[in-house]
């Protein structure tokens, strides 16, 4: 038995990598349909209380707080393709083990 194939998680996970520091510069490509909602409804209501006058906190901590809750679940995703990762090639070197560990 060979190496593990884990070009497909390796593959995910550099996706999931990019999409984390799209996200980490503001891009809006990554995020799921309702974070994107949110993001866009607080901007929405940021640009109103612009033209009002108004202070723009609570539309500020909205953005802040979409942006972070977007990069927690790419990191979890990140976190639980490493761990599949590792679990693979774990049953590939318990496999091979056991492969050797015959005498016959």
């Amino acid at each position: 038995m060979g190496k593990p194939d884990t070009r497909r998680i390796d593959r995910a996970i550099r996706e999931t990598n990019r999409k984390l520091e799209a996200v980490r510069r503001g891009e809006l490509w990554p995020l799921t349909g309702s974070e994107r909602r949110a993001m866009l409804a607080a901007l929405a209501g940021g640009t109103y209380r612009i033209a009002r006058g108004k202070s723009t906190t609570r539309a500020d901590n909205r953005v802040d707080s979409v942006s972070s809750s977007a990069e927690t679940r790419l990191i979890a995703e990140i976190t639980a393709l490493q761990i599949e990762r590792q679990r693979l090639v774990t049953e590939a070197a318990q496999a091979k083990a056991a492969k050797k560990s015959r005498w016959w």
